[in-house]
């Protein structure tokens, strides 16, 4: 049964049924109660709309669609005899899936071990390992590994050595910082669901990008908060639009603005010093708490090398209340886990104390190893990285105009993607119909709030450069199926789909 974490309302669910489009029926036109119930399931199995959501009662929804009461009633129905909603007298329904259905398909997950040689990953956004320097690294951990292994293991700020040398790279970037300003995550992840479980309660307002981090933006609904999405300045470059963080930040009074300001995951824009100035000293002025992600500040592979990059937000305005995450899992590898919280050490200690309710510490041998990657090998690993994701990004912009000329996107000057508009095609069809075909597809709906960005997909730029062409190549055939309907022929009354 769905809890209180995952309750949509109605005007969340009214905007979420405006981006499911269902097809043409090919003869009379869709009952109402049938459209209603497709776009529902089609939301679920899409995974847009969470399996075990708290759904409106049958009067609120029909109030916020202008519908009948009978109509929403009968879609409810239709949608508990397919297995796709369970209801209980007094408590509500919430939304399911039919006993032996596949869960909602996601791109932005990995790939299962057993379908990695035939389906073609375009879904996440994550570099290998960089060798040697990894293995080098987790000997000499191993090495060290005794003097830890004498103790309990537990070391809920992380271990001194790993934060010490997050410390120092801060120092270097121009922020001067201490260990005591450092906790330890178990992943980027990890310092953003502790950040937000000990400073946004439900029914906080939180203020984020548009387009923002997938997961961030679906952990922040499921803890209850509401989102109030700032859109992105296009015009010529992306950018923060400041006008328009003004009038939120001082109309909305948000708990708390999300950023992602050194190559923005999906857009990868780089904001400069006097946007973040600025915006700094509007939320200062709100009350408002500034969580910044830099999993990607390192990633600046269009960047010369002569070019400074700009300093971390923390360092721009010592008032403002800043609360920055990083990540080694960008950078070097995913499969450290490992990720950090800046802050003031009041709050360290804060965040310290609850996590014990949770994970208690991150590995003691993952640590060791990333603290080894930030010494002395860090620049060379990094130059190897950069020399990756430039040579893939490169080769996108060289492919991915010849095969669908109609695509477009803005060639960032860092990060670990592309944000490609496809030209009016769904970006919901193009991932289902990969999904069918061996091509998982991250599609743009899953970086906005409330469905936004239809018509836009994330390419990233973590597969090889050689194997581009062949990428571009079986893109281009699901774009092509998807523009004809291709594949997607399964009548809507047995299967949800998405045109």
């Amino acid at each position: 049964m769905a809890d209180w974490h995952t309750t949509v309302t109605p005007p969340a669910l009214a905007r979420l049924l405006t981006t499911a489009r269902l097809p043409e029926p090919p003869t009379a036109r869709r009952p109402a109660y049938r459209t209603l119930a497709g776009q529902i399931r089609l939301l679920v199995t899409e995974g847009r709309l969470p399996v075990g959501a708290r759904l409106p009662a049958e009067r609120e929804l029909a109030t916020a669609l202008e519908l009948s009461r009978t109509t929403v009633a009968t879609a409810y129905e239709t949608l508990r005899g397919d297995g796709y909603l369970r209801s209980r007298r007094g408590a509500g329904s919430w939304t399911a899936l039919p006993e032996g259905a596949p869960p909602p398909g996601d791109a932005l997950h990995p790939v299962p071990p057993d379908e990695q040689g035939r389906t073609l990953d375009l879904g996440v956004a994550a570099l290998p390992a960089p060798q040697p320097w990894v293995g080098a690294a987790a000997a000499r951990a191993v090495e060290q590994l005794p003097y830890y292994a004498a103790g309990h293991g537990h070391y809920p700020t992380g271990v001194p050595v790993l934060r010490e040398a997050v410390a120092r790279r801060y120092t270097e970037r121009g922020l001067p910082t201490t260990p005591d300003q450092i906790l330890i995550t178990t992943g980027a992840m990890g310092a953003l669901h502790l950040v937000q479980r000990v400073l946004v309660g439900r029914g906080d307002r939180v203020a984020v990008e548009a387009p923002s981090y997938a997961h961030t933006l679906q952990a922040l609904r499921l803890s209850g908060a509401r989102l109030v999405p700032v859109p992105y300045a296009h015009h010529p470059t992306a950018r923060w639009d400041q006008d328009e963080w003004q009038r939120v930040l001082r109309g909305a009074a948000p708990r708390l603005a999300y950023l992602i300001p050194d190559f923005h995951n999906p857009t990868g824009a780089l904001i400069g010093e006097d946007q973040r100035r600025e915006l700094l000293a509007a939320a200062r002025a709100a009350g408002s708490i500034v969580l910044v992600d830099e999993t990607t500040a390192e990633l600046g592979w269009g960047v010369p090398e002569t070019a400074p990059l700009p300093r971390p937000m923390a360092a721009l305005d010592r008032a403002a209340q800043v609360v920055t995450v990083g990540s080694a899992g960008k950078l070097f590898w995913g499969g450290l886990r490992i990720g950090w919280v800046r802050a003031a050490p009041a709050l360290v200690r804060r965040l310290a104390g609850e996590r014990v309710y949770s994970d208690v510490g991150t590995p003691v041998l993952d640590q060791l190893i990333t603290a080894e990657l930030l010494g002395e090998p860090l620049a060379a690993v990094r130059a190897h990285q950069l020399d990756k994701l430039r040579a893939t990004a490169h080769a996108f912009a060289a492919t991915l105009p010849e095969h669908m000329p109609g695509w477009t996107f803005p060639m960032p000057t860092g990060g670990l993607a592309l944000w490609v508009s496809t030209d009016g095609l769904s970006g919901a069809a193009l991932a289902r119909t990969g999904e069918r075909d061996g091509v998982r597809i991250a599609s743009g709906n899953r970086f906005g709030s409330d469905g936004a960005f239809e018509h836009h997909i994330r390419i990233p730029l973590t597969v090889p450069a050689a194997t581009v062409p062949a990428a571009v190549e079986r893109l281009a055939a699901v774009a092509a199926r998807t523009a004809t309907g291709g594949r997607l022929d399964t009548p809507d009354e047995a299967q949800p789909l998405a045109v």
